[in-house]
């Protein structure tokens, strides 16, 4: 009896301490609507209410330390402190020319040298963990978790052209999958951003500032759950794939990263939305990155380029032989300096692929630079990352002292903890010569764009160039998709501008005379809804020259911003955004292959009266994708204009003030 009772009194012993170790702390956005709830005790985990609905049910949340530190286990607390923020910053270099950013935060330190910080913002919220340990220590594993209450649906993009025998090898591009948390694949991975439909409401899974560490996956974590996945740390390299572009990986070890032991981790964020179109002017991703490390921005130059390799060089009704070679790249210089734009592009095929220092013999590189200068059109050259990697110094080098503006750089094609940390150094060392970068061949952007604005674009997205080669892919759908999901995450390398539009009947991959799916003013809306500070022209020269009227528009349309209005959208069905430039409003519109109407309210324009040159679906688009109407209208603030998108349509306008 007497062993009985001090047994029940070591047992009453734990459940008290474990009690006492039991804490529940809340962050509210500053509106008060949403509610994120952290529970530590024996472990950590997290939970979120909007409104009073659960978005995000309790989530344990850690990272083991191969010493066998778990942090996130057995908890003890030495502080916590509250702050709220409310700031502006200027974003020069976007949608728009300033982010407000206004949250509250806590931040809890424990003991054992770490912590996690929370953040509630009224559009949604994040965290991070945090250590200040000495040295280096290495990361077996975080756990990541995203629980639900119900078996919602979700939009997920899955790992799909497996380059090797392992999916942490892949580029990023793939339609979206709709089902729901249930049956969201567990042998298969998903990567960000991923939408999950809680019926009237939205939640978006992002990560933010991810620099020195892999970036995540998701997969099935139970029938209501998503979980967090990294690749493990890569430690043998071989050359494959494509032409032997990617760089593949022999031997991964059984840890995700080691990283400096004074530190903070990369944000886990939702964003929350009940109201669809509001996901389109999203800046989360902006707010939790880290500044700027540019102290001087004025050089880095947004524009629009004419691009070679989507329309294969086929450039006609000229008196000299269309590919790679100096004649071609003066006509496309000719071509951007008549209509205006920035830059052109040497695509593969300028230099050797393994080196960069071997220049083709088929083009004089030099005299091509040179009469971009003259015309004013910068060069901006392709790469692989191998060949970057191999001679980034050689070849910054010597192409910035040639006048080269910029590199396009591919074939990236992972996101270990290896690959992320040379993107954020090719980042450094491009801004030090006066670089610009455009990442294709690239993961969903998680925030370089802001900590080194001269990466002026990203791919991570299913861009233009797969219509030669994915006949079944539903197009228009997901182009009105992406900017509700993939947009949040940053600017995309969609490259659009297609002038060989087509019905859903007759589309079909052509290689040198590429088409698109849907209409004609599809494409030219795609230059205001897609948000992409450098922007490629697809389709070549010859098809732009006899589309003058159309080619006036894309090349009026600004890549950069000072503000963006989320008009109009349903996530998959149609979308409609309006952004300004100085004094000019530029608005666009894209349907599914839906026919529909939607109304435009005008009362973003303010005060006085206004001119709208608009351009819409002809009255036969729904039967030759080429025909639209182009009329100059009169509005003002007081006006609302139902437009009529036909299948796979669009609707696109300039407007500027009388």
């Amino acid at each position: 009896m007497k062993r009985i009772a001090i047994l029940l009194l070591s047992v009453l012993s734990v459940l008290s301490v474990t009690a006492q170790q039991l804490k529940t702390f809340h962050v509210l956005s500053p509106d008060g609507r949403i509610d994120m709830e952290l529970t530590t005790g024996n472990t950590i985990s997290w939970s979120v209410k909007h409104s009073g609905d659960l978005i995000i049910a309790p989530s344990p949340i850690s990272i083991t330390l191969d010493d066998g530190e778990v942090l996130g286990n057995n908890i003890k607390i030495i502080s916590s402190k509250n702050i709220t923020v409310n700031t502006v910053i200027n974003t020069p270099i976007y949608k728009k020319k300033s982010v407000v950013d206004n949250y509250n935060q806590l931040t809890i330190s424990c003991k054992g040298d770490y912590g996690i910080i929370v953040r509630a913002y009224n559009d949604g919220v994040a965290y991070r963990f945090f250590t200040s340990k000495k040295g280096i220590i290495t990361v077996l594993s975080e756990e990541v978790n995203f629980n639900f209450d119900k078996d919602y649906a979700t939009l997920i993009p899955y790992v799909r052209d497996l380059r090797g025998t392992e999916q942490y090898i892949q580029s990023y591009e793939a339609l979206y999958t709709k089902q729901t948390i249930s049956k969201v694949y567990p042998d298969t991975l998903g990567f960000l951003p991923v939408l999950v439909n809680e019926g009237k409401k939205k939640a978006v899974i992002l990560e933010a500032d991810l620099e020195e560490y892999p970036g995540m996956f998701l997969s099935n974590n139970s029938n209501k759950g998503l979980k967090g996945v990294f690749a493990p740390f890569p430690l043998e390299f071989f050359q494959g794939g494509y032409n032997k572009l990617n760089t593949m990986v022999g031997k991964r070890a059984n840890y995700i990263a080691k990283v400096n032991g004074s530190r903070s981790f990369p944000w886990r964020v939702v964003v929350i939305s009940d109201n669809d179109a509001a996901l389109l002017n999203n800046d989360m991703v902006q707010k939790l990155s880290a500044p700027s490390r540019i102290a001087d921005e004025s050089w880095i130059k947004p524009g629009k380029v004419a691009w070679d390799w989507w329309n294969d060089w086929n450039i006609s009704h000229v008196d000299f032989r269309a590919g790679i070679n100096t004649a071609t790249y003066k006509y496309y210089i000719d071509f951007a300096a008549a209509n205006k734009l920035e830059y052109i592009i040497l695509d593969e095929g300028w230099s050797d692929d393994m080196d960069l220092m071997k220049v083709s013999d088929k083009i004089n590189l030099k005299e091509i630079i040179d009469y971009g200068k003259q015309k004013n059109v910068g060069i901006i050259l392709w790469a692989g990352w191998y060949a970057v990697d191999q001679k980034m110094d050689e070849a910054f080098s010597k192409y910035t002292a040639m006048g080269v503006k910029g590199f396009k750089i591919d074939f990236m094609d992972r996101d270990d903890q290896p690959m992320v940390s040379s993107l954020y150094a090719i980042a450094k060392k491009a801004a030090e010569y006066k670089l610009i970068i455009d990442y294709h061949g690239m993961f969903k952007p998680t925030g370089l764009q802001r900590t080194y604005p001269n990466v002026v674009n990203f791919e991570g997205v299913k861009g233009l160039e797969n219509n030669k080669w994915t006949p079944n892919d539903d197009v228009p759908e997901y182009d009105v998709m992406i900017p509700f999901i993939r947009m949040m995450a940053g600017p995309m390398d969609y490259t659009p501008g297609a002038m060989r539009n087509s019905t859903k009947p007759y589309f079909r991959p052509l290689h040198s005379m590429p088409m698109s799916q849907g209409t004609r003013c599809h494409q030219l809306a795609m230059y205001v809804v897609f948000e992409a500070p450098l922007q490629m022209l697809a389709d070549n020269p010859t098809a732009y020259m006899k589309e003058q009227e159309c080619t006036d528009f894309i090349a009026t349309v600004p890549t950069v911003f000072d503000e963006t209005i989320a008009l109009d959208g349903k996530v998959g069905e149609y979308v409609a955004i309006a952004r300004k430039k100085d004094n000019r409003w530029y608005v666009g519109a894209m349907s599914n292959w839906n026919a529909r109407e939607i109304i435009i309210d005008f009362s973003f324009l303010g005060d006085g009266n206004f001119e709208a040159t608009i351009f819409k679906d002809g009255i036969n688009a729904d039967r030759d994708a080429t025909d639209y109407k182009r009329e100059i209208i009169k509005v003002s603030a007081k006006d609302k204009l139902t437009i009529k998108m036909l299948n796979g349509g669009g609707w696109a306008a300039i407007i500027r003030k009388l």
